[in-house]
Formats: structure tokens, sequence, C-alpha cells
């Protein structure tokens, strides 16, 4: 008879999954309030599957709005940075980075590929976290598939703490698949203005097929961001460092709120280069040594036929104090999983 009761009042699930097959989007609550989702649209609209849009734990939007849903004083730039992702700038000559549906492929230099998500294999909720897996097509300028996606998403949260844990891996198909050295990857978060850094000037970034785009200088009135990483560099100086972490620290609407990406000790090219911009784009890039070294270093990462590789990365979004010690054990926790 106890063991019946104990049964009839196990506390249910916090961290739920919901799916949403007309908006072709799965929902994550945590304790019935939503935190992100995962949205696959299709190519005529997004380019990758993303986690979009991403709340704290008080339900803080951190994320940019546009182009999805634009917010007032936001940055119009790079219509590609939408939400959380995953991909890369050069891939057999192919830039899954920048494609969007900005772009008229006819009237471009480069080549672009695409991914396109093919499946959902697993969605379980959960008392302590949920986890979602998907599967996705690497897809070359002719539709051929290149690579081979899984990635599992693990989703966390408790009291003033969110968590998302992204394992990919990629498998290569019947041929051999280059990572070229660039330096627009991999993994990747675009966030509110908010988050920025305070920018007195424009500035104007090109890509490795050349194409620039400017950065116009806005008002800063409660713009907040600055980096710090794992080696105690801070401001826009973290960009193109290496370190095993890098927290985004700003406030929105009063709230102090931190955003942590944490490398992984597994993954290639560890500890990770930061692509880390002040306007706003967040980037853990492992693979873009040449640039990030100037010339120093080099990798081309390669995986030969029906080869794999995974990539590990958590990201955690607190509200309130997140200090250099607890940050590192957070840190040391993510290096003993997966």
């Amino acid at each position: 008879m106890l063991c019946v009761c104990s049964a009839a009042f196990r506390p249910p699930n916090r961290v739920v999954l919901v799916a949403n097959k007309a908006q072709k989007k799965i929902e994550v609550l945590i304790d019935g309030k939503l935190f992100t989702a995962y949205i696959f649209l299709g190519a005529e609209v997004l380019k990758k599957a993303v986690l979009y849009p991403i709340r704290t734990a008080s339900g803080t939007v951190i994320t940019r709005g546009w182009p999805l849903d634009p917010r007032p004083n936001e940055r119009i730039d790079h219509p590609h940075h939408v939400g959380m992702w995953l991909n890369y700038e050069s891939v057999n000559g192919h830039d899954f980075w920048n494609n969007s549906t900005a772009i008229d492929p006819a009237h471009s230099a480069a080549t672009y590929g695409t991914i396109v998500h093919s499946g959902i294999q697993k969605m379980q909720s959960g008392r302590d976290h949920a986890t979602l897996v998907v599967t996705a097509d690497w897809l070359d300028k002719n539709g051929q598939k290149m690579l081979g996606e899984t990635t599992t998403y693990v989703f966390s949260g408790h009291a003033n703490r969110r968590t998302i844990d992204r394992i990919t891996t990629l498998t290569a198909l019947d041929s051999v698949v280059v990572f070229k050295d660039v330096k627009d990857g991999m993994f990747a978060i675009r966030l509110a203005r908010e988050l920025e850094h305070p920018a007195k000037t424009p500035e104007i970034f090109t890509d490795a097929n050349g194409i620039a785009t400017t950065v116009p200088a806005l008002n800063n009135d409660g713009v907040s961001g600055n980096y710090l990483n794992s080696n105690g560099i801070e401001g826009e100086a973290a960009w193109g460092k290496r370190a095993k972490w890098c927290d985004l620290r700003g406030t929105i609407n009063n709230e102090n709120i931190h955003v942590v990406i944490f490398d992984h000790p597994k993954n290639v090219g560890f500890p990770t280069y930061w692509h880390a911009r002040g306007y706003g784009l967040f980037a853990a890039n492992p693979l873009g040594q040449k640039v990030f070294s100037n010339g120093k270093e080099q990798l081309n990462f390669k995986l030969l036929p029906r080869q794999t590789t995974t990539f590990r990365f958590r990201t955690v979004i607190q509200t309130g104090e997140l200090n250099y010690d607890t940050t590192n054990q957070i840190f040391d926790d993510f290096s003993t999983q997966y």
C-alpha cells in the first residue's frame, strides 16, 4: 500500500517537451514556463534548425528577435544569426554559416549549403531534465547530402539558472569532408541588444567570400554586455582568444544576467577560439585556427568517408551572481559528461 501511494504522489515532470507539428517546433517548458523551442521551419524560412527564443528563469528573452520577431531598437544585420545554432562557413567549399533567405544564390559568387531537419529520434520529459534527439542532413548546392547530423539536446533548470547541453555528431558520407580554417563558426548564439557591448563607431565585417556587412553604431542606452573568459580576458579582447569557457555578462530591465558557453575537452581544437563580437554574436569556433592565430596554427579538420566527430557545448543562462569559481566548477562537471 505504501508503494502504491508513493507512486501516486510522485512529483510531476518539471522539464517538459511539447511538440507543435503545425508550427514545426518543439517547446521546452520548465515549471510550466517557456524556456526555449527547437524550431525547424524549413529552408524556405531558415537554412538550419535553431533554438529560439531563449529565456532566463524569470522569462526574460536573451536572444535577438529580428528577423523572426523584430523588437524596437534592435540591429538588423546578419539575417543568418537566429537564436542558437551550429554550422560552419567552409565545408568542402560550401558556406553553411552565411546562408539565409536574404541571399539570392543566382546573384552570388559564394557556394551555399543548407542544413535540413530530417527527424525526431527521441523526446523525453523528466523531473530534472528533458532530452531531445534530432537528425539533420547537411546538403550541398545541388541538394546532395554531404554530412549526416545527430544532435542531442539536454535541457535543465532550477531557481535562477537554465542550462542547454548540445551534443552534435557529424558523419561524412562517401567522400572526404574538409572544414577549412575560417572565421565564421561554429556553435553560436545571437543575443538581445541589451547584452551587446556599447559601440561608438560603425564597423564592417567581411566573410570568407568577400561579402561585407556593415554594423552601424546605435544608441547605447541600456546596452551593458561585457565578456570574461576563463583566462581572465575581458571585453572585446576575448575575441580570437582560446579559453575553456566564455561568460557574457549584462543587464536587461535590472535583471543581472550571465550567458556562459563551455567548451568540452573531447572537442576538436580544445580549448576553442572565441568568435565573440561586441555587436551580439557570441560563438565558439574550434576549427578556425589559422585565422585566429594569424597563420601560426593550421588545422583544416578533415573527416574521411564514414568517419564521425562529435562536438559538445554547454550553455548556462544565470540570473544573479555567478562567480569565477562556480563557473569553473560547472566546466569541471561538464567535462566528466558525454
